[in-house]
């Protein structure tokens, strides 16, 4: 079986590929290296540099290979940039989505993993959040991935396409023996930050601290990037034995998290703790579109998928992050 893996040279793609392979997939990964890093591909996969925005570069991909499952992972993920530049988000995330389904159609490829995101709900009306919650996006980038939620629907009807969409949570942490880890250029996520300044002594920003919860930070649901993979995993062989498909095209919808949610303050006592050094904190002003508290109800995938968390503690989460920061920290 043949895997296309857009956005693979990325951080969660990264992972995934190198795991896809590790199983016996052959996996194809398409990627722009505008934020990704062709070194971090592992060698075994056949990389083709391209861009989903570009129709050609696409098509030529599906012409040139016949691809069995798609695992599309290439987006943009930050919502603080999707307040300043939503369209830059329009234009990759939705629009770059919709030329991959086209091209899909031309190859005659009809099964699709989508990474999409826990920020499609907005600021939740109940917790934890199911996946029939309603749809509320506060930001440029939720409204960008529930659009391309909407068109895996209306493929799904009208050209018989089967999908699995999972909704991330938080994703976060590194490999358990290090030899991989988390890149973003821009970083915007607070556990990379929080330990990159631990480790060079500098001050981490704090973005809001008077949030209607406990202690007044923001509450997030962290799954471990080994975790998240292993969602995948699950998710190709539910496209794969799902005894209705290919008869019928089926989409399915589900959470990735683990039903518990921490602050912002533990995780910087959580760095804190494991990196043994102090951290200088400054409290600033919101971030726009930051939802308050995003718990995932995850168990649709635990009942259906049989998903079970390995390493998706925090502590687990915070220092496999360390370890791998603090050996690639003059690379970062």
């Amino acid at each position: 079986m043949k895997i296309l893996v857009t956005g693979g040279a990325g951080y969660i793609g990264s992972f995934m590929t190198k795991r896809l392979l590790d199983d016996g997939y052959d996996v194809v990964v398409f990627d722009s290296l505008e934020r990704g890093y062709k070194e971090v591909v592992d060698p075994r996969a056949n990389f083709v540099q391209g861009d989903i925005k570009n129709n050609e570069g696409l098509e030529k991909l599906f012409r040139n290979e016949i691809i069995d499952v798609v695992m599309h992972f290439a987006g943009y993920i930050s919502v603080e940039e999707s307040t300043k530049n939503p369209m830059r988000y329009y234009r990759n995330n939705t629009i770059g989505s919709a030329n991959l389904l086209r091209a899909m159609e031309l190859g005659d490829a009809n099964k699709i993993i989508f990474s999409s995101s826990a920020a499609v709900y907005g600021n939740p009306i109940k917790i934890p959040i199911p996946e029939d919650h309603p749809k509320n996006p506060t930001s440029p980038y939720g409204k960008s991935k529930l659009e391309v939620e909407k068109m895996l629907k209306s493929f799904q009807k009208d050209r018989k396409l089967s999908f699995v969409s999972l909704r991330y949570f938080n994703a976060a942490g590194a490999a358990v023996d290090g030899s991989m880890g988390e890149a973003h250029v821009p970083e915007t996520h607070i556990i990379p930050l929080a330990i990159k300044a631990a480790i060079a002594g500098e001050q981490f920003s704090l973005y809001g601290k008077d949030y209607n919860t406990p202690d007044k930070t923001c509450i997030r649901d962290y799954i471990h990037v080994a975790d998240l993979v292993e969602a995948h995993v699950l998710a190709i062989e539910k496209l794969k034995n799902d005894r209705s498909l290919p008869v019928r095209s089926q989409g399915f919808f589900y959470n990735v998290g683990t039903g518990k949610g921490c602050s912002n303050k533990e995780v910087i006592e959580m760095v804190k703790r494991v990196s043994g050094k102090d951290l200088k904190v400054e409290v600033e002003n919101k971030r726009p579109g930051d939802a308050e508290i995003l718990i995932a109800d995850p168990a649709k995938i635990q009942k259906e998928l049989g998903f079970k968390p390995r390493y998706s503690d925090l502590e687990t989460i915070v220092r496999t992050a360390f370890n791998w920061h603090k050996k690639n920290s003059k690379l970062q």
